[in-house]
């Protein structure tokens, strides 16, 4: 399920035309956790892109999470973005 999920986040996040992109899931830290026990995952994304240029943090994250889009409510319980 990880690697699929992973796919997922990689498909979506590729319309961001990246530099560099990495995705860890990190659920395996999260076992118990009240968000994990649905079977959602938890990741972290360290996302280049010349599309964040002149943009705040705040703006980063935002385009990041409007490419992830629906995979929050679905397959993503927590996402850690490292945007530069």
């Amino acid at each position: 399920m990880s690697e699929e999920r992973i796919r997922l986040l990689r498909e979506r996040l590729e319309t961001l035309e990246p530099t560099r992109l990495e995705i860890r899931d990190d659920s395996e830290k999260h076992i118990g956790h009240t968000g994990a026990r649905d079977g959602r995952s938890h990741f972290f994304v360290l996302i280049e892109s010349p599309k964040f240029k002149d943009r705040s943090a705040l703006e980063r994250h935002q385009l990041v999470y409007d490419a992830v889009g629906d995979l929050m409510n679905s397959d993503i319980h927590a996402l850690q973005i490292d945007a530069r």
